[in-house]
Formats: C-alpha cells, structure tokens, sequence
C-alpha cells in the first residue's frame, strides 16, 4: 500500500510535467525510491540521466552511455551533455535526470545551457521537463522562476512494514510477531530503504532473526544520520526528571503530558489534542536545559537539538531548505523531543525594524507555520533567557502547550538541589549535612550555583586530605562565592518583573 504522502508527491510530479514546467527540482535521499517513481510516471516518455559518478548513463543500468564524454571533468561532462541532448534533440518526449550536480549549479556556463533549455520547454520547442535530484537544494538566481521545488518524504510506516516482510521473505528468515514488526517500523522512521535492509542483514548476520535486541543497531544508525547530516544533533539521554530539584508544578505537567506522549494513540482516540510543546523562560542557571534533556528521558523519545547556526547555507534557498529538512528529519524520526536552545538569538531582531536577516525572518515564519501546524508526534522545547527578545508571535495560544517561567528556587527548592548533587557525588556523607542551613545560606542562588558549589567543596575536602565531606565545608565556600543573583542584580530584577506581569506559569509550586 503506497503512503499518503508519495502518493501526493506522484500525482504533482504528474500535474507539473504534464503542464510542461520546465525544471523539477527533488530534495530527497531516496534516489532508488525516487527512480522506481519516476519510472511509474514516464508513460511511455523516454527517461536519460547523467549523475556526478558516471556521467551520461543509461537510466536503467546507470551504465556510461556518451563515450566521448569520459576523459571530461564533471563540469565538462555535464556541459557537453546538455549541449549533445540539446543539439541532437534527444530531449523530446523525454524526462532528463540530473543527479549529484547540486556544486556544479554555480558554474556559468551550466546555468546557462540550463536557461537555454527552459525557455525552449517553455516555449514548446522541446517537449521534455529536466528533473533535478539533491539533497542539498541549490538554486541559482537566474533558474529560480524555472524551477519547482519538491521534497520527498521519508518513508510511511506501512511501506517500512513492507520492506521488513519482503527482506523475511526474501531470506527465509523466521516470522515475527506483529507487536514487534509494529515497533521496529516505528523505530526505523526516518531511515530510507537502503539504511532498513542495511540493518537488517547485520541482524540477520548476527543471530539469523530480529528480535527486540535488534533496536539498538536502529538507535545507532539514527545517531550516525543526524550526526552526519550537521543539521540536527542528537543528545545522549543521562539526566532524568529526578535530577531537577524542585520546579514541581512544571514536572507535574510533564508527567500528565508524557503519559499522553506514551499511549498516543488511546489518547488521540479518546479526543485528546496531538502535544506541541512548552517554552521554558527564565534566568540562567535554573534549569531549563536540564529539564530539556530530562523531558526526552520522561517521554522514552530521542532528543534532538536544533542550532539555528546550522542551518544557516551560503546558497540561495540553501537556508530554507536546512529548516525544512531538519523538520522534516525530526518528524520522520518522531516521536522524538525536538530542542530549540536559546530560541530568542535563534530569531533574534525578528519583529522588529530591520532588525534580522530577510533570511532569519523566512526561516521564522517556516517555524512558526510548522509549529501551528504541525500532526506529528514532535514535541517541541523551547528555551530562552530573554522573553522580551523573543517575537511575540511566538508567544500566542497555539504554539506551545504552556509557558513556564523558572525563576530563582526557592528555600525547598534549594534544599532538593543540595540534596541531589551531594548524593551524586558524596552520598555516604548526605546525612551528616545540614541541608536545612545550606539552603538557608543561598538565598538568590540559582541551580548551577549550588552544584559549583558543591563541586568545589568536593574538590577541597579531596586536596586537603580529608575523608568526607561536612557542612562546615560547604559553608566555607559559600561564604567566598558570589551568586548569580548578585552579579546581574539589575537584570534578573528586570525579566522577573517582566515574567510576573505576562503572568506566566511559575515552574515551582
């Protein structure tokens, strides 16, 4: 059963060629998926192809096709071959396929033999449509009014369920239960077919079956993906809700949020909205990228992280293109928890007169679009110092779940924090501190303060010889530190101020 989506995708492949559009430009990994599409829309049209490996080639052998073309450098060869198709006018009735030439569309000469070309299909001279295929989108400025761009969606869950039953088939492996071809189809969302077999036959190499052990290999694959895709990175999962101290009233909602997250489908049945999302404001050092990291680990989901510095091409379009595929990498992987980090220098100036990029102020509205409406198990984590900075479209019902706003812990608050980085560390000498009187004494402190607090009476009692930690030592460094709260008095007065009077939900009780 073919997905939804690749369905859709044929049908404007359709529409566009028909309607003689002169360059389709096909923002995909999926090349041997792509091809078998291609193949099921020629209708009787001639399809020819020439990639960055092999030159001119047959479309279905991708054997070299233009001999004379092969002592050419790869600018050369794809030149010499527009100009051959051109002239000969192999093009007629035809689909040409251009792969791997995204770097060679900022050479002149190519973008102007591919000009020549539009304006003849446009103009009905040739009757062919050009196909260009990347996963790096690169549009010339001269090409853009020529070129339609189309993305190519990962792979649904029905046809990865098809491609495990066909490899079992295939091999003659043991069958396996439905529960588990349910949960690996989940797990390997975002992986194309090439990746999926891949891991199969490593399974299959391994112990002759696929069995639940076989999810690490699939988390494994996922990690190399984003890693090596530099858009997205994806965070080890080591902090869990019970390393936040304090912040109750935020980690009862998630706890509500998650059991939604986790049985999604019971819920979204019983009438329970899709999640989006929570915005976590508030002071450095409080928490909010540790509640980031321990969100993930509640919600049993990967967590990626999104840098609005990677995202940032040098191409024209090149930009958009890395936002849409770091969305859409992100909800081919869901459910996963998606990390934005610092979101008001993500958009920074956005809003405001003159004050961001044309190109940041794009890549704003395709965020804010996707956030509104986005139907996938994505759950978005926004974090941020500054609320003022932050566009206040952002801030509008829709686009998160909930605001929270973590300020300074207070008294209990502080005890829990104490009482969580001793125990990392020196949990022998827990009851022998006074955390009462440690809390007492850091009043205006934030979260990251007391663990270097504790990192530093550790470090001590370790240099000085002793054998455990009092609280005679923790108070000691107390006493000689500064606190946050202290050092930007001013500013930290000003946003709690500013947090207060929007009335954002305080994180603590």
């Amino acid at each position: 059963m073919e997905g939804e989506k690749m369905a859709t995708l044929k049908q404007n492949l359709i529409r566009y060629i028909d309607a003689r559009f002169p360059i389709i430009y096909l923002d995909t990994y999926e090349e041997l998926k792509l091809d078998e599409i291609i193949k099921s829309i020629s209708y009787g049209r001639k399809i020819v192809e020439w990639n960055g490996a092999n030159g001119f080639v047959n479309f279905d052998t991708k054997l070299t096709a233009l001999l004379d073309s092969d002592s050419l450098n790869i600018v050369d060869s794809l030149g010499y071959t527009l100009n051959f198709l051109d002239k000969s006018r192999d093009l007629d009735n035809s689909l040409f396929v251009i792969k791997d030439a995204h770097s060679l569309l900022n050479d002149l000469g190519i973008v102007s033999k591919l000009k020549s070309l539009a304006i003849k299909i446009n103009a009905g001279l040739i009757d062919s449509t050009i196909i260009i295929v990347s996963s790096i989108v690169n549009i010339p400025k001269e090409l853009e009014k020529f070129i339609t761009v189309l993305e190519m969606d990962y792979l649904s869950k029905k046809e990865i369920e098809k491609v495990i039953m066909s490899f079992i088939k295939e091999n003659e492996m043991p069958a396996i239960k439905d529960e588990l071809l349910e949960e690996m189809a989940v797990k390997f969302k975002g992986l194309t077919k090439y990746e999926i077999e891949n891991i199969i036959a490593l399974a299959y190499a391994e112990n002759g079956e696929l069995n639940k052990t076989d999810i690490s290999l699939i988390f494994e694959q996922k990690r190399q993906i984003i890693k090596k895709s530099g858009i997205l990175e994806m965070i080890p999962l080591k902090e869990s809700i019970n390393d936040i101290g304090g912040l109750l009233k935020l980690k009862n909602w998630l706890i509500k949020k998650s059991k939604v997250f986790k049985n999604l489908d019971k819920a979204l049945e019983f009438g329970v909205d899709m999640p989006k999302g929570v915005l976590i404001v508030g002071i450095p050092g409080c928490g909010k990228s540790l509640n980031a990291k321990a969100i993930a680990n509640l919600f049993e989901a990967p967590l990626l992280r999104m840098d609005m510095g990677r995202l940032m091409g040098k191409y024209v379009g090149e930009s958009e293109a890395n936002m849409r595929k770091a969305i859409l990498m992100a909800e081919s992987i869901s459910p996963c928890v998606l990390w934005v980090d610092e979101l008001e220098k993500a958009f920074a100036g956005v809003g405001s007169n003159g004050g961001a990029s044309d190109i940041v102020t794009r890549l704003f509205g395709n965020f804010l679009t996707w956030m509104q409406e986005k139907d996938s198990p994505t759950f978005v984590v926004a974090t941020a110092n500054d609320v003022t900075k932050l566009p206040p479209e952002l801030l509008r019902k829709g686009r998160f779940d909930e605001v929270f706003f973590v300020g300074l812990p207070n008294l209990d608050d502080r005890k829990k924090i104490f009482d969580i980085h001793i125990q990392k560390r020196r949990p022998d000498d827990k009851n022998n501190i006074n955390l009462d009187l440690l809390a007492s004494k850091t009043d205006g402190y934030t979260g990251a303060d007391i663990e270097n607090v504790i990192i530093e009476s550790v470090e001590n009692v370790f240099s000085e010889g002793k054998n455990r930690l009092t609280t005679e030592d923790i108070t000691k460094v107390i006493n000689e530190t500064s606190s946050l709260s202290v050092i930007m008095k001013e500013s930290i007065d000003s946003m709690t101020e500013e947090y207060k009077k929007r009335k954002f939900k305080n994180a603590s009780m």
